[in-house]
């Protein structure tokens, strides 16, 4: 396992203090839990981690009940959605990833799974759901469907799963947040009328469902997924969301018009500006699944190549050499205030590197959760909360410590080179350099590290 971190921040907080009290607690046992060396035989180890787990639990459950009183208390208009929120999580997605842990022994793999979920779960909820409490954001689940129609749903697609793979499959989450958890092909289909309504649906597949499921039924007895798979899945996908969307009014007049394969930073982006009809997260026993739908009727990105019948073969072997090639280049996280510097260093350093980007502390902290880099790119100058800062929360923590961090500074007087390596950065850089200049010395510093 990676040792990434939820690290706390400030900007995490509402303004009530109940609440933010409990969020740092939580914040803090799950870095406690990513301490613990879960793949060790070690029998103290995975003792700790199971005690852990169960308080992990217990403040979450207290913290719930203590925030569910607070929203009664101020007469809050969304305070059945939000419960309902709540409710999913500790009666079913909790459980289920708990339940997982201490049948696979606290596997890898099962480690993985719950601290994505639940992790994933904790900040993209304190981030959304929790700052709408107090007025600064719109809750992301306004839209979803009735109640009625949703278990319509949940039980059309754990069936259809169960017909086409005679999977046991148990809906873990109604609420799924577009978290990480584990290595996954991201599909999109999007359907429209000739009124210009539309239909979006994501589909994630955990790669060792589609390894396990389809892979299997076409005979491949190859490890991954490769481009045998994932066109035979391609064409399952559209069979089950042609199933699937039959559960939507006028579903007939709804044709397929565009498909894409996703990179996991494209699904991301193009989730968080859904407000979501359905988003689902299904436990299959042989992998996860998600299932996502919303009706976005203003389509102004493109988000990625559509594939046609004349371009599928290409595109899928394309997809698979990219996300082996993402997988295989060092990772670098950029962090700027400035959307057109983090623009122009990742055309620079994009050919060579995997670069994300991040326009604040709160940002960087949410990409490292993610995916851990092998160097940060640290503007040093930031608003609200500037270099020093991001990177003494880095290294508060023992685990994230040793992530290198070479500051980028637009100052080259003394006085500021000084304060810059008076923090014992592995470099630093001037943003006036040439940019060959930059690249040359990012190429030097992973040369250097070997």
């Amino acid at each position: 396992m990676s040792s990434n971190q939820f690290l706390w921040n400030d900007r995490y907080k509402i303004g009530v203090d109940i609440i933010d009290r409990e969020h740092k607690k939580l914040f803090t046992i799950m870095n406690k839990l990513f301490a613990y060396n879960s793949a060790s035989d070690d029998a103290k180890s995975k003792w700790a981690y199971q005690e852990g787990v169960k308080f992990f639990k217990g403040h979450a459950m207290k913290h719930f009940a203590e925030e569910e009183l607070y929203m009664a208390s101020i007469n809050y208009d969304g305070y059945e959605t939000h419960r309902h929120l709540h409710d999913i999580f500790r009666k079913k997605t909790l459980p289920e990833v708990e339940k997982e842990l201490q049948e696979t022994n606290y596997s890898p793999e099962a480690v993985e799974h719950f601290l994505g979920v639940c992790g994933g779960w904790l900040i993209g909820h304190t981030m959304t759901e929790d700052r709408a409490i107090v007025g600064n954001m719109e809750s992301k689940w306004g839209d979803l469907l009735p109640m009625e129609r949703q278990e319509a749903l949940k039980k059309e697609i754990v069936q259809m799963l169960n017909d086409l793979f005679q999977l046991d499959s148990k809906v873990i989450n109604e609420s799924y947040g577009g978290e990480k958890f584990g290595k996954g092909i991201y599909y999109r289909l999007l359907y429209g009328t000739d009124k210009g309504d539309r239909w979006e649906f994501f589909l994630v597949f955990e790669e060792g469902l589609l390894v396990h499921t389809v892979g299997k039924l076409v005979g491949c007895e190859a490890d991954g997924v490769n481009v045998m798979v994932l066109n035979a899945t391609r064409y399952t996908a559209k069979q089950c969301v042609e199933r699937i969307k039959a559960q939507f009014p006028n579903a007939e007049a709804f044709e397929i018009i565009e498909e894409n394969l996703l990179t996991y930073e494209q699904f991301q982006r193009a989730f968080d500006k859904r407000n979501l009809q359905s988003s689902l997260l299904l436990k299959t026993g042989e992998g996860y699944f998600a299932f996502c739908v919303s009706a976005p009727h203003l389509l102004k990105e493109d988000i990625a190549t559509s594939i046609k019948p004349e371009n599928a073969m290409n595109e899928l072997k394309k997809y698979i050499e990219l996300e082996h090639e993402m997988n295989s280049k060092k990772k670098i996280l950029v962090v700027d205030d400035s959307g057109v510097a983090l623009q122009a260093m990742k055309e620079l350093l994009g050919t060579k590197y995997n670069v994300a980007v991040a326009k604040s502390g709160l940002a960087a902290i949410k990409s490292m959760t993610l995916d851990r880099p092998d160097l940060v790119l640290l503007d040093y100058e930031m608003p609200v909360c500037d270099g020093r800062q991001v990177l003494e929360m880095f290294r508060a923590e023992e685990e994230l410590a040793d992530i290198p961090v070479i500051f980028l500074t637009g100052r080259n007087d003394l006085e500021s080179v000084q304060k810059v390596l008076s923090l014992k950065p592995a470099g630093y850089l001037f943003k006036a350099m040439n940019p060959s200049e930059i690249r040359k010395n990012i190429d030097t510093f992973f040369e250097k590290m070997g």
